[in-house]
């Protein structure tokens, strides 16, 4: 064979190799592939009138969460996340005062994938507002009402200082009456007018020594007793009227004077309105109507003697009263505690 024809020949070989070459796996029985390259995503974060919103916080996650990235978007709003892997990722944005929100995309390899912007919405905020039945609010202030004692000792439950105090039901009126009236101090002071009574020979049908005390200190607690039944429960519970004082505090002390003696024959009604105080007037009427049962008969002058002690009564009510807005409040630790401001 001549050269020519062997060179021919060798070269037809080569290029059938190559070519089984190429279709030849690799020496690990596998086609060669291409690696793949990392990728760029980027964006703007804005709100939905095109206003860039910074400092939002940009979460980048897979979708088998192996990887997690944050960037924070710039003054201009943007953001960028580089050398991402290729494949499914899922973006959380998230803002001050902004509702989250997410967006979801396949990244190719190489790419630099361009987020389209990003709107944000302000949050829906939702104010809940818990009101408390009328009752468990009155039982608070009345737990409060129930501490108040003059220099300590006095009980002086019959005032609140809480100009818009919750109505009291009518079960608060019966506990609030019941505890004023069995209050140890009330059969102290009760003790002690009796005994005025005995020394200024005060009803004098009634005799003196012990049966006299006696029945003076037990027509002095039928008043208190039956005023308070009638005066601060039975009628105001019927008549929904409040029976307590509402310390005024402020104001001139001529128009402090002026509401003090008014509030002995004007009440707040249970509506939160002021009306006549028809619960403390038929209260001392009343009272007044039945201590003729049991006041000596040369003391007892019928309808007289129930009117007198009827503005007597409102008498009391109102000098009360006028304590009550310039003095006790001063002389009552709890009060000042729960209420420091001083006119």
């Amino acid at each position: 064979m001549s050269i020519l024809s062997r060179l021919a020949l060798g070269i037809a070989f080569a290029a059938i190799a190559a070519v089984a070459c190429s279709f030849a796996p690799t020496a690990f029985g596998q086609q060669p592939t291409a690696q793949p390259v990392p990728a760029n995503i980027s964006g703007t974060v804005t709100d939905k009138d095109g206003n860039v919103i910074s400092g939002a916080q940009v979460t980048l996650t897979r979708e088998d969460q192996s990887t997690k990235q944050t960037a924070q978007s710039g003054d201009d709003g943007s953001f960028i996340f580089f050398n991402v892997a290729p494949g499914p990722f899922h973006l959380t944005i998230e803002a001050p005062a902004y509702a989250t929100q997410t967006y979801s995309g396949t990244l190719i390899s190489g790419q630099n994938f361009v987020v389209s912007p990003i709107i944000v919405t302000l949050a829906t905020v939702t104010t809940v507002i818990h009101v408390e039945p009328t009752n468990v609010v009155a039982e608070r202030q009345l737990k409060v009402e129930e501490q108040q004692r003059v220099l300590k000792v006095v009980p002086n439950f019959y005032v609140t200082y809480v100009p818009n105090a919750a109505p009291l039901d009518p079960k608060q009126k019966v506990e609030l009456s019941w505890k004023n009236t069995i209050d140890p101090m009330n059969f102290i002071i009760i003790g002690a007018i009796a005994g005025i009574q005995q020394a200024d020979d005060s009803f004098p049908g009634y005799g003196q020594g012990a049966q006299g005390y006696g029945k003076r200190y037990g027509a002095s607690f039928a008043d208190y007793a039956t005023g308070t039944l009638f005066g601060s429960v039975l009628f105001p519970v019927i008549l929904r009227q409040d029976p307590r004082y509402f310390y005024k505090g402020t104001g001139s002390k001529r128009s402090r004077i002026l509401y003090a003696v008014a509030n002995a024959v004007i009440c707040k009604g249970d509506n939160g309105h002021w009306q006549p105080n028809y619960s403390s007037v038929l209260g001392n009427l009343a009272s007044g109507g039945i201590s003729n049962l049991y006041y000596p008969p040369q003391n007892q002058n019928g309808a007289a003697l129930t009117f007198e002690i009827t503005a007597v009564g409102i008498g009391f009510t109102a000098v009360d009263n006028l304590l009550q807005e310039f003095l006790i409040k001063k002389l009552t630790p709890s009060a000042r505690k729960h209420n420091s401001s001083e006119p």
